[in-house]
């Protein structure tokens, strides 16, 4: 298992090489002058010319990606003969790190990844990805979670009762689910329960009677601020994971160990959730993890609409701004993610499934 997880690592390693690689050139050739959206339009020339000095603008290319693939890791190289030096151990930057050894006029440290500083608010990426993360992992979780256990609990229904009218029910909903955009769906349910339900409902869209907290604008956690997003998070994900549930159930249902067990004389409940859901959670952990990582990348549009401040509501911002690199630190934030949520799957797998080899 040890070996198993350290080459999924490894494979890990390089696929975010590939990310940064990419994030990198691509924002690197995108118009905008940084040292221009730091000190505004009217800036002098001598200024501008200090920026790009401070941030390394004026360097070549290469070189720019060698130090930032340099910030980025968490073992890194520096010179600590001038302190001038864009590869100076700034601690403003790296603080706090340990030093690992020190070599003539070079030095390697252990430090956190660093992602640069915002152009507009001059704080560090990671402080404002630290503050808006718990909000998107909060939202993603309780969406993943309402679809799982909606989806997984209908679908096996769906699969014992084939072919009824409550199957072809759940098949019309979760063909209208999957084809719902997240935008759309989210627009509507604002529309729907802060507008034409507000007498009910107690949220405003409009008006005087609007209060900041009623779709998670305010300082504190309450209930009714989760409830919309992460059901219009939660929709696309039910409708599929249904469906998925459905068709796993019904060929596993149809297999020989099945009939084995029912022969038996093993409770239909002991068939159906010891012997049949176990076996059919392959496809379904795959989709599961899948999405759920979809959701903590993909909850842009759900945030910006309904306010969550989380990670969405940061790119979209990021993006607005031109704030490169807020936006390069969400990318390589939710890559990381993406990354540690593979590998646990591949782990989940192997407990699940016996015939799958740990290489």
């Amino acid at each position: 298992m040890l070996r198993f997880v350290i080459r999924r690592i490894y494979y890990g390693i390089f696929v975010l090489l590939g990310v940064i690689t990419l994030v990198f050139f691509l924002f690197n050739i995108l118009p905008g002058d940084p040292a221009r959206m730091m000190l505004g339009q009217r800036a002098d020339m001598a200024s501008v010319e200090a920026i790009n000095r401070e941030l390394g603008l004026n360097a070549p290319v290469h070189q720019q990606y060698l130090r930032f693939l340099n910030d980025l890791s968490p073992l890194s190289v520096h010179n600590i003969s001038n302190t001038e030096s864009l590869w100076y151990p700034d601690s403003a930057k790296y603080a706090p790190f340990i030093v690992i050894t020190t070599v003539g006029e070079s030095q390697l440290i252990l430090k956190k990844p660093y992602l640069r500083r915002s152009y507009q608010s001059k704080r560090k990426v990671s402080e404002i990805l630290a503050q808006a993360f718990p909000n998107t992992m909060l939202l993603a979780t309780v969406s993943m979670g309402f679809a799982v256990i909606v989806s997984i609990f209908i679908g096996i229904l769906t699969a014992i009762h084939k072919d009824s009218f409550f199957d072809k029910v759940s098949l019309f909903v979760s063909v209208l689910g999957m084809s719902l955009p997240s935008f759309f769906a989210a627009i509507l349910m604002a529309w729907l329960f802060a507008y034409v339900l507000a007498d009910y409902t107690g949220l405003r869209m409009f008006g005087s009677l609007y209060t900041v907290d009623d779709f998670g604008r305010g300082e504190y956690l309450d209930l009714k601020n989760i409830i919309l997003p992460a059901i219009t998070l939660g929709i696309r994900p039910l409708a599929i994971i249904i469906e998925l549930t459905r068709s796993s159930m019904l060929e596993v249902l149809s297999q020989d160990y099945i009939r084995t067990a029912r022969s038996k004389g093993l409770s239909e409940r002991r068939v159906i959730y010891r012997h049949g859901l176990r076996n059919a959670l392959n496809p379904i952990v795959t989709t599961v993890s899948g999405w759920f990582a979809s959701l903590m990348a993909g909850a842009v549009f759900v945030e910006y609409i309904f306010d969550w401040k989380g990670i969405g509501v940061v790119i979209v911002d990021g993006l607005e701004k031109y704030d490169f690199p807020v936006v390069m630190g969400s990318v390589l934030f939710i890559a990381v993610l993406l990354v540690i949520i593979n590998i646990f799957v591949d782990i989940i797998y192997a407990w699940l499934d016996p015939r799958i080899k740990l290489t």
